[in-house]
Parts: structure tokens; sequence; C-alpha cells
């Protein structure tokens, strides 16, 4: 059976740092608690921690096989995830004031944010690598992915909860339009170069 003894603790580290590192949802996650604050970013959150479950689980049940056989697939949506990075960091550049009506940027819903996670580099890599490290072989597959998939979504929400957190307090300490926008820069320059990551 699933040995929680041996993997729980190494799986609970391995999730959280992982999770709570830089990456494409931390940084959104941080330009939506800045700009529209917490509680309208709540639904940012769970989509992510859903919407990974759910891309982990058709990677450890047969995804990460289909993109072996036909690699355009894999291409294409690397394509989308990095043409929706550059748009979003051009959103996030030129938004203005979310209070005066002017800004075209609005808090990702849970869909949203949940089919974002298959067009995610980094949460596609976390997925294959805790696939490969943590699911036992065997007949005790199918068990310990779903274990290990349930445990990295735990531990995935209250890790990026801390960056929807810090983004909601520097924008009540960003009371200045002229340094909410320089900070607004610095987090689309963020997402822009995350871009990286599609492809490494």
């Amino acid at each position: 059976m699933f040995d929680l003894e041996l993997l729980w603790l190494p799986l609970v580290a391995f999730a959280f740092a992982t999770s709570v590192t830089p990456g494409p949802n931390n940084i959104m996650l941080t330009s939506s608690g800045l700009n529209f604050g917490f509680i309208r970013t709540i639904p940012h959150m769970l989509g992510i921690s859903v919407g990974f479950f759910v891309m982990f689980c058709c990677v450890a049940f047969g995804l990460h096989q289909v993109f072996e056989q036909f690699p355009i697939l894999q291409e294409m949506l690397r394509l989308i995830g990095v043409v929706y990075m550059l748009r979003l960091a051009w959103l996030i550049a030129t938004s203005g004031k979310v209070e005066t009506g002017k800004s075209q940027l609005k808090p990702m819903t849970f869909i949203q944010a949940a089919l974002f996670q298959f067009v995610n580099a980094k949460a596609v890599m976390m997925a294959v690598s805790a696939v490969a490290v943590f699911a036992l072989p065997g007949d005790q597959f199918a068990k310990s992915a779903v274990i290990v998939g349930v445990v990295f979504s735990l531990v995935n929400l209250p890790s990026v909860s801390i960056w929807a957190a810090f983004g909601a307090a520097i924008g009540k300490l960003l009371t200045d339009d002229r340094k909410l926008k320089q900070f607004n820069y610095g987090l689309a320059t963020l997402t822009a170069a995350s871009v990286a990551l599609f492809f490494i």
C-alpha cells in the first residue's frame, strides 16, 4: 500500500517548495491581489488548486504519453501559453487604477485559472516531476498518484494565497498612482519574463 510514513514529509516539502516559489501563477496572483484585493482573488486561487489537480491526473494517467506520440499538441499548448502570458503582461502594464474604471484588467475567474494550468509550463513540470518521484509503480500507481495529486492541491492553496495576500498588502501601501503604476510595470516585466519557462 501507499507508504505515507516514508513519503508524507518529502511530498509535502516538495509540494510546498514548488508551489510557493515564483512562477506564472504566483506572479498573476500578486498582480490580482494588488489590483483587486484578496477577496476578489479567491476564485483565482481556487481555480489554480483545482485546475492543477485535474491537470495532474491527466498527466499521471496518460497525457504525457499523448504528448510523446503527438509532440505538435504540446507545442500548440506551449504557444497558447506564451500568447496568453504576453497578453496578460501587456494588460498589467497598461492597466489604470481599478476604481477609475479605466483598467481592462479583470480578476481571473475560477474556470480561467483552472484551464491555465494546462498551458502553465511550471505547473506541468511540477506534475511530471511529482508523478515520477512519488507515484508508486504497478498496482499501487493509480491510488498513489491520486493521493499525490490531492496532497499537492491541498498544499498548493495556502502556498499561492501568500502571493495574493502580499499583492493585497502592497496595494494598500501604494496609494500613489505613479508608484502603483511602477509596481504594475515590474509585475508585467516578470510576467513576460516567465515566458522563458515555456521553452525550458
